[in-house]
């Protein structure tokens, strides 16, 4: 216990609770400042002790010892950000406003210490002179240790480490401004229905979630149609009226973007004028390539190589099946041109008449239920032995929150598992995994993990009905979770989901695959009334049709990270200055990318691009595409090997899952695969293949 922190707060002391779950019955929004507060003069203290340590340094008194300094500010940390993004409140919000530039200077005074960084350097000395024999995650620790000092301008000169400081502070703040200015700017742009004619098409359990949502913001008797973070609504997939289609597309499009208190674009300007300076201060061209040469692409012209090879090829792709889209709107409407907002619904028109087929038909075979239990814990169940019991006596930080204890093969305890499906006002759009205890034998500690999406929250007593890319992305976020459940490292810091930014997201996407797998498929597919399977004729079309769209999702998701990496290989004085610019650089980007095709926006538009501008993905959005190349030639892997088999998950796990960022993470992956990754397999599930081969 610190003296530092009065003994009745929560965080004072270690809890007591089953793997150390913060205990949120007693937690409230006013433990969190002092926690934090006491929590960042705790760690100053103990590093201070390692930096001035009169003893050689060693791995045991300078690496060790720096892992477990900062366990108060940790716990509390990690238990705040995760309440600050999934049920914020003003008060949290103040205090988030108040922390953010201090945590940024509290990082900056431990990494820009010279007598922390000389007695790394001296470790790194003795290894290279092959006087210091480390084990490899220790070596990798330390690896990783001099190259985060270095990153943070430890050696730069008084003057510009000031300045340095200063960039720091500033990032911080308008980065939180951002995330916080766009959740309001969402909420706000929640489109409400007061004529239910204009929902026709819009199937009965979402009508029914829009009315339950329109009256808890004090609108009884009509529907709001609240916004999820991309810029494509599910809605605009099933909304037979057209104009209602606009509106929609058109509210999720101007996020940010109106003017007013939520206006994002002064925030995003400064943060990538701020970043640009901070790039070129430690030596970097842009702030793009100072992100790329931390991570595995390593440099920004591998990630513009790849990203320039299949952009081109993926526009055409999407030109080509507008011509079917267009075919069928003139049919509705004659003479009209494909817009934004006709592409899903048309699509799903289309698939119906080739596949007879369409979302509406399969959500009611798709119950948040059975897809979690029967789909998502079957699977992890099959692959890796782990088995799931609902702890209802533990409570999350929201009453929407479940608790779920998991269980290794031989029965033992492995961690937790909270879920967080449903959206609310109060938690940011999209999807996402966090920790709330790090896994480490070093410590003690096994993993508590968090998965939160934005699933409109059905009536009381009514199921919560997915669409397709809802189950898909319950697997993608549950492939983050198995990554830190797994995980079975010796220091906390390499844990997990402790990799870098564009390997991160290999594991998730490798566990899709099984969202797709027919047995795990038939198991979890069945309808939540009459308990019939998903008719088989069915699961077949929805198979063959994995290909459908392909087009117009490359696209879209290519636009939104060249649109990422448009931003950031900026000059600070390349920035525009005047917020009436950026739509104006966007499209100029877009243009210049080749991704210019307005039937086809952006996946996230800057306005509202809260992973590169709040969630720290910046200049990292590449990474998805980039960790599809892995994950690909891993679904290979698997179907060479005989797919959902124990055998496979346990090699999985062993190689890769358990070892988080203990090890090069490409070395990992070399582990499981026998060699360099293969971009054949990817090109091949986005339908490129041949097109790419032809360039």
């Amino acid at each position: 216990m610190t003296h530092d922190l009065d003994a009745s707060n929560p965080f004072a002391s270690p809890s007591t609770l089953p793997y150390g779950l913060p205990d949120y019955t007693r937690i409230r929004e006013e433990h969190y400042r002092p926690a934090l507060l006491a929590g960042m003069a705790e760690h100053r203290a103990q590093v201070e002790a390692v930096a001035a340590d009169p003893a050689e340094p060693t791995v045991e008194n300078t690496l060790v010892a720096l892992e477990r300094a900062g366990r108060l500010l940790h716990r509390v940390a990690v238990a705040f950000y995760n309440q600050a993004g999934s049920d914020s409140t003003p008060g949290l919000d103040a205090v988030e406003e108040e922390v953010a530039p201090l945590l940024a200077a509290h990082r900056d005074a431990i990494y820009l210490d010279a007598r922390l960084f000389a007695r790394v350097q001296a470790l790194v000395d003795q290894v290279d002179a092959g006087t210091l024999d480390l084990p490899d995650d220790a070596a990798w620790l330390l690896h990783r240790t001099h190259t985060a000092f270095v990153r943070s301008g430890v050696r730069l000169d008084d003057a510009a480490q000031e300045r340095l400081r200063d960039l720091n502070a500033q990032i911080s703040a308008l980065d939180t401004a951002f995330g916080r200015h766009l959740l309001a700017a969402t909420n706000e742009a929640a489109v409400l229905v007061t004529d239910e004619d204009e929902l026709d098409g819009l199937p009965a359990d979402a009508r029914a979630a829009a009315a339950l949502a329109a009256t808890q913001r004090g609108h009884d008797g009509a529907w709001l149609l609240e916004l999820q973070l991309p810029t494509q609504q599910p809605a605009l997939a099933v909304l037979r009226d057209r104009g209602l289609r606009e509106r929609v597309f058109r509210a999720s499009v101007t996020r940010g973007a109106t003017g007013g208190e939520h206006d994002t674009r002064a925030s995003l300007l400064g943060l990538a004028r701020l970043r640009a300076e901070r790039a070129q201060l430690l030596g970097f061209e842009h702030h793009a390539d100072y992100v790329a040469q931390d991570a595995t692409a390593g440099s920004a012209d591998a990630v513009a190589e790849l990203l320039g090879r299949l952009a081109p090829v993926a526009v055409a792709n999407a030109r080509e099946e507008a011509t079917a889209l267009q075919e069928a709107l003139e049919r509705d409407v004659p003479g009209a041109t494909l817009e934004p907002w006709d592409w899903a619904y048309y699509a799903e028109q289309v698939r119906q008449e080739r596949r007879s087929l369409d979302d509406a038909r399969l959500r009611p075979y798709l119950d948040l239920e059975r897809v979690l239990a029967d789909g998502v814990f079957r699977a992890a169940t099959a692959l890796y032995g782990l088995t799931f019991a609902e702890r209802h006596d533990l409570v999350g930080y929201h009453p929407d929150v479940r608790v779920f204890e998991v269980f290794d093969a031989d029965g033992s305890g492995l961690g937790l598992f909270l879920a967080d499906y449903w959206t609310r006002e109060s938690k940011r759009g999209g999807a996402w995994m966090n920790n709330l205890v790090d896994q480490s034998t070093l410590l003690a500690e096994p993993p508590v993990v968090v998965n939160n999406l934005n699933v409109p929250k059905p009536p009381p007593g009514e199921p919560t009905l997915l669409t397709w890319d809802d189950v898909i992305t319950t697997f993608h976020e549950f492939g983050h979770a198995l990554h830190g459940l797994l995980s079975a490292v010796r220091f906390p810091s390499q844990s997990g989901t402790e990799v870098p930014r564009d390997f991160v997201e290999y594991p998730s996407q490798v566990n899709e695959m099984w969202a797709w797998d027919p047995q795990v498929l038939a198991s979890y597919a069945v309808h939540h009334e009459t308990g019939e399977p998903m008719p088989a004729e069915w699961v077949e079309t929805l198979l063959a049709a994995r290909q459908d769209g392909e087009g117009f999702a490359t696209t879209e998701y290519l636009a939104a990270a060249l649109l990422d990496q448009a931003w950031y290989r900026l000059a600070p004085s390349q920035v525009p200055t005047d917020v009436d610019q950026v739509e104006a650089f966007e499209t100029a980007a877009l243009e210049a990318a080749g991704v210019l095709y307005a039937p086809v926006p952006p996946r996230y538009r800057t306005t509202y691009f809260n992973h590169v501008f709040a969630s720290g993905y910046s200049a990292g959005y590449y990474s998805y595409i980039w960790s599809e190349v892995l994950d690909a030639d891993t679904v290979e892997w698997f179907r060479e090997n005989g797919g959902l088999r124990r055998e496979n998950g346990d090699t999985f796990r062993a190689r890769l899952l358990s070892r988080g960022g203990s090890i090069d993470p490409l070395q990992a992956f070399r582990d499981l695969r026998g060699r360099d990754a293969d971009i054949s397999p990817l090109l091949a599930r986005r339908g490129l293949l041949a097109a790419v081969s032809d360039r």
